[in-house]
């Protein structure tokens, strides 16, 4: 796994709401929007499944997840890519629960979707663009 920056975890933490991109185990293509993305640690994200349908169908078939932000202040962007566990009961269910509960009460909060992050890459446009820093 790799760590996060600073400058990454700032601009995905100014990311609302933030795309992510699954695919099927045939490699079909998924992008949604998720509004509910959580920094747990330098190597580590949380995802509250609400209302996913493809998504949820292609993490589990192939449990990799790639997700993209930006900031249009910094003008910095980045493509975080990593691998998933999906939990449905468990103490990362549990504080995903509270934590979309404590945001919004009537939101499902379905399964905890935790991403270990495997490689980023700036996203931003110029001779540094596709390049992986961490």
């Amino acid at each position: 796994m790799v760590k996060m920056p600073a400058d990454v975890k700032e601009t995905l933490e100014k990311q609302k709401p933030v795309p992510i991109a699954t695919a099927s185990r045939s490699g079909i293509p998924n992008v949604v929007f998720v509004g509910l993305l959580k920094i747990i640690d330098d190597e580590t994200l949380m995802i509250a499944d609400n209302f996913f349908y493809k998504t949820a169908q292609n993490l589990e078939e192939n449990p990799k997840i790639s997700i993209l932000c930006y900031n249009s202040e910094s003008k910095k962007s980045f493509q975080i890519k990593g691998n998933v566990t999906v939990c449905k009961d468990g103490a990362d269910f549990d504080a995903m629960r509270a934590w979309v509960h404590g945001v919004n009460n009537k939101l499902p909060a379905k399964a905890c979707v935790m991403v270990k992050i495997t490689e980023i890459y700036n996203a931003m446009w110029g001779p540094a663009a596709g390049k992986q820093i961490a």
